[in-house]
């Protein structure tokens, strides 16, 4: 069975270039030249791997395919197409897999893309064996849909915000100033 690829980009030569590509390695590749269209094709089609630009239409039209391919119950591999490199914090939050930066060496996009199909096929199997504790007592339960576990939101979590040191109020200056001048006054009594 051949592994059918979305690819969702702006330019037509891209789209072209690419889909030559990927179908002489063996995919079966489906185009589509703008956010809304990659969003349409989703759903009325399942695949294994949706590889989208993030500025399209709009800046946001790659973030929302993204989005879209999350959601799919079919669970594709993501990867993000683009001459603009996120930081890899910022293309995880969105939800992709892996950043593809063009222009990019056919053979490198290649090894890349099957080393993506690998892993996210790996996992997709995990996500997929029931834990030992529901076969043993034969009460088989839904997996979790596997974009539910991405590591993109705990990088959210983890990310430190700078904390500004407390103020300290007009009551509590005082208080520390009587409580420094005391011992001196007791001193001088004695």
């Amino acid at each position: 069975m051949k592994r059918r690829i979305l690819l969702v980009d702006d330019e037509v030569a891209v789209l072209l270039t690419l889909k030559a590509v990927l179908e002489i390695s063996g995919f079966e590749v489906d185009t589509a030249a703008s956010g809304r269209e990659g969003r349409s094709k989703m759903r009325s089609q399942q695949y294994h791997m949706v590889i989208t630009d993030m500025r399209m239409e709009s800046d946001a039209a790659g973030a929302e395919v993204i989005a879209a391919a999350r959601s799919a119950s079919y669970h594709p591999a993501i990867a993000l197409l683009t001459a603009f490199p996120l930081a890899d914090e910022d293309w995880q939050a969105l939800g992709a897999d892996k950043m593809l930066v063009k222009p990019m060496h056919t053979q490198v996009l290649l090894q890349q893309i099957e080393k993506l199909l690998a892993s996210h096929e790996a996992k997709l199997k995990i996500w997929s064996v029931p834990p030992p504790a529901a076969k043993a007592s034969g009460k088989l339960t839904k997996p979790a849909a596997p974009r539910n576990a991405r590591p993109s939101v705990k990088k959210t979590i983890n990310k430190r915000v700078p904390v500004k040191p407390p103020v300290k109020k007009s009551s509590e200056k005082t208080t520390t100033r009587k409580l420094a001048t005391k011992p001196v006054i007791k001193a001088a009594k004695r």
